[in-house]
């Protein structure tokens, strides 16, 4: 029978599922890691003055694809009532929560730590992930008020307002952040990336991490790159999130929280709408004996039929350089696809998928980490 992931009941467990075991290799190293040096945005100071990059954000880019945003405009009160209502939500049993069960191939819904998809190596946690899709005109979309309404009923209406003006605020900021990546670029016009996520089909998801007695063994999220374009990130205060460092050995590293910043994390769709310019985080998330971690995720995606091409000045500079193409061109519904359908995300999943298009998009027949 599969294991059962009921947060309630596993945080008070003296010993965890096998399940949820990690290899030895892969799990946290014990007495902590070292914070990581990572460079700030103030977004409405670059916004105002003319795009000039702080210090370090272009080499950030280029090497692990992370930095992190202030001056960002979300009001502080936003953000603590998506927290109260990612609370709310988490507190419900398992058998309400699963009402709004993610069902397999989906990339929306309810998931207690994807015990149905996956054996091994699961990951400590429980999420809700639903689409927010750019409305027509500012103020028309009410997609995620609705998919609260109508999965979960009339009592979730506050908690899906509070995530639709929520999701509209990451919309806004997740777009003025493709001006610093256009910059980081060098990219002479700052607004040349933005037209490539007009009408997107972009993913919301609350995640809640509850404690475990067994820290050491398992992880929250294991190391990946997340295939989407842009994920902005707010982390409460008990922290988790750790990146993996270009050079030195490649070490894991602690992001500290911080209540007025947002992370931003390049994704694998980005890095080859950059013709590879641009690298993909590679993150993972660990977990607190002591208390529960949350965290409010938001995935920037272009429509789903959008073809990912670098723009032309990319490509004219690479084939200046005699540079050949990262990566093949190929539609965001398709790599979404084959990350829902048939490969468990990590480290490679870009190349597996690059792979799979050289044998006909067939299956990549994986089962490594799970986004």
């Amino acid at each position: 029978m599969a294991v059962v992931f009921d947060a309630e009941v596993l945080s008070r467990a003296e010993r965890i599922p096998a399940q949820f075991v990690w290899p030895a290799e892969e799990r946290p190293a014990g007495g902590g890691v070292e914070e990581m040096d990572i460079p700030v945005v103030d977004l409405a100071g670059f916004l105002r003055g003319g795009g000039e990059l702080p210090r370090g954000v272009a080499e950030a880019c280029e090497r692990h694809g992370f930095f992190q945003v202030v001056g960002h405009g979300v009001g502080a009160a936003l953000i603590a009532e998506a927290y109260r209502c990612c609370d709310a939500f988490y507190a419900r049993s398992l058998a309400e929560k699963q009402r709004a069960r993610r069902r397999p191939g989906e990339s929306h819904g309810y998931a207690s730590s994807f015990t149905g998809r996956f054996d091994a190596s699961l990951p400590w946690k429980e999420t809700l992930s639903f689409h927010c899709p750019a409305p027509p005109a500012p103020g028309s979309g009410r997609a995620v008020a609705g998919y609260f309404v109508g999965v979960l009923g009339e009592e979730y209406r506050h908690m899906g307002e509070v995530y639709q003006e929520y999701c509209d605020a990451m919309t806004r900021l997740a777009l003025d952040v493709t001006e610093v990546l256009a910059a980081a670029l060098g990219l002479p016009d700052r607004g040349a990336l933005r037209g490539f996520f007009a009408g997107g089909d972009s993913i919301m998801r609350i995640n809640h991490y509850p404690p475990c007695r067994q820290p050491h063994l398992t992880l929250g999220t294991g190391p990946h790159r997340d295939p989407t374009s842009l994920t902005l990130l707010h982390q409460d205060g008990v922290g988790g999130l750790q990146v993996r460092a270009a050079g030195g050995g490649g070490q894991w590293r602690a992001v500290r929280p911080r209540g007025d910043v947002f992370v931003v994390n390049i994704g694998d769709t980005f890095a080859a709408l950059t013709d590879g310019r641009h690298a993909s985080c590679l993150h993972r998330a660990v977990v607190s004996s002591g208390a529960a971690r949350r965290s409010l995720t938001f995935f920037l995606n272009p429509q789903l039929d959008r073809v990912v091409r670098p723009p032309g000045a990319l490509l004219d500079a690479a084939a200046a350089a005699g540079r050949p193409r990262a990566y093949p061109d190929f539609t965001w519904r398709e790599f979404l696809e084959f990350t829902q359908k048939h490969y468990r995300s990590d480290a490679s999943t870009m190349d597996a998928f690059v792979a799979s298009i050289a044998r006909g998009r067939g299956d990549g027949g994986h089962s490594g980490q799970e986004k």
